[in-house]
C-alpha cells in the first residue's frame, strides 16, 4: 500500500489548527477502533482526489508505521499530515459522542472503582429494555452487573453528560419510572421506563457509588468517579426512599469544567468585577456570596480563590461537598456521622494558621458566629448564604444572632447572583437555522447559562444604619443610591445587550415596583409556535 508522508501530503493542517471531523471521520471510526486512533492520535479528514485517505497524526515518529498498518486495514492509499495532539484527541472525543461509543476495554468496575463509562455505552434502545425485564434474579449484587442493566444506566449517564445536563433524577411513580435531567437549570423528561427497572437501576447505580445496596429504607449518598476519554466525571449520588421507592439523584461534576474557574469567565461587568476583586484581596474581612442552590455560589467563590491563592499564603476550606479539587487550597470535607460540621471543621482549620478561610455555608448560628471571630481576628472569610439579596445576607446574619456592630466590624461585602439561560449564538434564540432545528440548542433558543450580580460594598452609612436597626427596603434604597445595582437591573441590561430573553429575567427575578411589567407573552425560545415576547425584548 501506498504511504505519502506529511512533506508530500497534500495539505497538511497547519501546526496547531483546529482538527474538525466530519462524515469521513464517522466512516474511518466505523473501520478504525477509536480506542486505536486515540492510543496513535490520528484521524481522518476525508479521502482526497486520487482515492488515498488523508491521515492528520500527532506523533512524527511513529506516523509511518501508524499508516502503514490503516492503509493495510482500509485497503487505500493514504496520505499523512501533522497536527495537534489536543486538538486530535477533542475531535475524536467529540466523534466519540456523536457515535454514542468507545472502544476502550476497561470494564465497569467493582464497587468504588473507576467506571468506565465507555463500556457498553451504546443507545439505550427498546431491546435492551426487553432483556432487562426478562431478568428474573432477585438478587440486586447479580443484577446489577449485567451487561442490559450496565448498558443502560451507562446510556443514561453518557447521554446526559453530553446535552451539559447538572444532575439526573429518577423518580419513581406508581405504575412508570421517569428519568429527568436538569439542563441549563431547567429540569426535562428524558424518557419513561417499566416501574420493574427501578430496582436494578438503583442497584446498579449503588454499586457504582459503594452505597449499601441492601439498605432500601434508609437515605445514603455515595460517591462514584466515571471516565469518557481521557476525561473523568465525579458523580454524587442521593437516594431516598418514598412511598413509591427508592428515588436517586445523581449529580454530575465534569472535571473538565475546573479550568474555568477565574473571574473573568464568570460575565460580571467589568466594573462590578473590579469593585470585586478589590474587595477580595483586602488583608481581613467576611465576604458573602448570597443566592438560592444551583445559582453557582461555589464556582464564583472558586474562582476567588484561584485568585488569591499564593505560595505565601496559606488558604484552606471546609466544603460539604468538596466539588472540585483546587491547586495550591488545603481542602476539608465535612462529615456529619464523625462530627465534623462547618462549626466544628472551622474550628480546627483556625489552628492551622490560615490566612484565607472559605466555609462552604453558613447555616447556623455557630458557624457564623466563629466565621464572625475569625474574620474579626485577621482572616479574610469567604461563605455562602442563602437569599434572595445581597441586602438580606445582613438581616440573614441578624437572624442567626449576630449582633450588628460585630456585622459592621468584619462584614466587607455581599454578593447576591442568579444564573439565566443565554440565547443561543447559532441560531441568535430562534430555535432554527435554515428553517430546521438548531442542534446546539435543541431548538430551544437557549442554550448555556450566564450570571447576573448584585454587589452590595459596605461603607459608613450602611454601617450607622445597620446599627440603628434599619430595615432590609432601607438598606437596599441606601445601596441603591451609593451605586449597587440590583439584580433585576442587571437581568434588564442583559436583555438590551442581546444576551438573553425577558422571560427569563422575569423568571428568576422579582419586577420592582416601580417597574411597568412588560406584556407577559410567552418566548418562543421555550414554547415554540408562540409570538414573541415584546417591551424589553433585545
Amino acid at each position: 500500500m501506498s504511504v505519502t508522508t506529511a512533506e508530500h501530503a497534500d495539505q497538511p493542517p497547519a501546526p496547531g489548527a483546529r482538527i474538525l471531523y466530519g462524515l469521513a471521520s464517522e466512516r474511518f471510526c466505523a473501520r478504525i477502533p477509536i480506542g486505536y486512533a486515540r492510543d496513535h492520535l490520528v484521524i481522518s479528514q476525508g479521502v482526497d482526489a486520487d482515492g488515498a485517505e488523508q491521515l492528520v497524526c500527532a506523533d512524527p515518529g511513529a506516523s509511518a508505521l501508524v499508516a502503514h498498518n490503516l492503509a493495510v486495514r482500509l485497503g487505500r492509499p493514504v496520505t499523512v499530515g501533522s497536527g495537534d495532539a489536543d486538538s486530535i484527541v477533542l475531535a475524536l472525543d467529540e466523534l466519540a459522542q456523536r457515535l454514542n461509543t468507545h472502544s476502550d476495554d476497561s470494564g465497569s468496575g467493582g464497587a468504588g472503582s473507576r467506571n468506565d463509562v465507555s463500556d457498553a455505552i451504546g443507545d439505550v434502545d427498546e431491546q435492551d429494555i426487553e432483556a432487562l425485564l426478562k431478568i428474573e434474579d432477585r438478587d440486586l449484587l447479580q443484577t446489577s452487573g449485567r451487561a442490559p442493566i450496565v448498558k443502560l444506566v451507562n446510556g443514561l449517564l453518557f447521554h446526559a453528560l453530553s446535552v451539559g445536563a447538572s444532575d439526573i433524577h429518577v423518580q419513581p411513580l406508581e405504575n412508570s419510572l421517569v428519568v429527568r435531567r436538569r439542563v441549563d437549570g431547567e429540569l426535562e423528561d428524558v424518557r419513561t421506563l417499566s416501574r420493574k427497572l427501578l430496582e436494578p437501576i438503583v442497584g446498579r447505580v449503588k454499586v457504582m457509588a459503594n452505597m449499601d445496596v441492601a439498605e432500601r429504607r434508609l437515605p445514603q449518598d455515595g460517591r462514584a468517579v466515571v471516565a469518557i476519554g481521557p476525561s473523568e466525571v465525579d458523580l454524587r449520588v442521593s437516594s431516598l426512599p418514598t412511598a413509591h421507592g427508592e428515588r436517586l439523584v445523581i449529580r454530575l461534576l465534569d472535571k473538565r469544567k475546573s479550568q474555568f474557574f477565574h473571574l473573568e469567565n464568570l460575565g460580571m461587568p467589568r466594573a462590578l468585577r473590579d469593585r470585586f476583586s478589590a474587595v477580595c484581596v483586602r488583608p481581613h474581612g467576611m465576604i458573602l456570596v448570597t443566592g438560592p442552590t444551583g445559582s453557582g455560589k461555589t464556582t464564583t467563590l472558586y474562582s476567588v480563590l484561584q485568585r488569591v491563592a499564593s505560595p505565601n499564603r496559606n488558604v484552606m476550606t471546609i466544603e460539604d461537598p468538596i466539588e472540585y479539587e483546587l491547586p495550591g487550597v488545603s481542602q476539608s470535607q465535612i462529615n456529619l456521622r464523625k462530627g465534623v460540621t462547618f462549626a466544628t471543621g472551622l474550628r480546627h482549620i483556625l489552628r492551622q494558621d490560615p490566612d484565607v478561610i472559605m466555609v462552604g455555608e453558613i447555616r447556623d448560628a455557630e458557624t457564623a458566629r466563629i466565621a464572625i471571630q475569625s474574620a474579626l481576628t485577621g482572616h479574610l472569610v469567604f461563605s455562602t448564604l442563602h437569599t434572595n439579596s445581597a441586602v438580606t445576607a445582613v438581616t440573614r446574619l441578624i437572624d442567626l444572632g449576630v449582633e450588628p456592630y460585630l456585622i459592621n466590624d468584619s462584614l466587607a461585602a455581599a454578593l447576591a447572583q442568579r444564573l439565566v439561560r443565554r440565547k443561543c449564538a447559532a441560531c441568535d434564540g430562534t430555535g432554527a437555522i435554515a428553517g430546521e432545528p438548531c442542534e446546539g440548542c435543541r431548538g430551544r433558543g437557549l442554550r448555556g447559562r450566564v450570571g447576573l450580580y448584585e454587589l452590595l460594598v459596605m461603607d459608613d452609612r450602611l454601617r450607622t444604619l445597620i446599627g440603628s436597626g434599619a430595615s432590609a427596603s432601607v438598606l437596599e434604597a441606601a445601596a441603591r443610591e451609593s451605586g449597587m445595582q440590583s439584580l433585576r437591573d442587571a437581568g434588564l441590561d442583559a436583555v438590551v445587550a442581546g444576551v438573553t430573553t425577558r422571560s427569563e429575567i422575569d423568571r428568576v427575578t422579582l419586577i420592582d415596583d416601580s417597574e411597568t411589567p412588560a406584556p407577559c407573552e410567552p418566548d418562543t425560545a421555550t414554547n415554540p409556535g408562540m409570538p414573541k415576547p415584546t417591551g424589553g425584548e433585545a
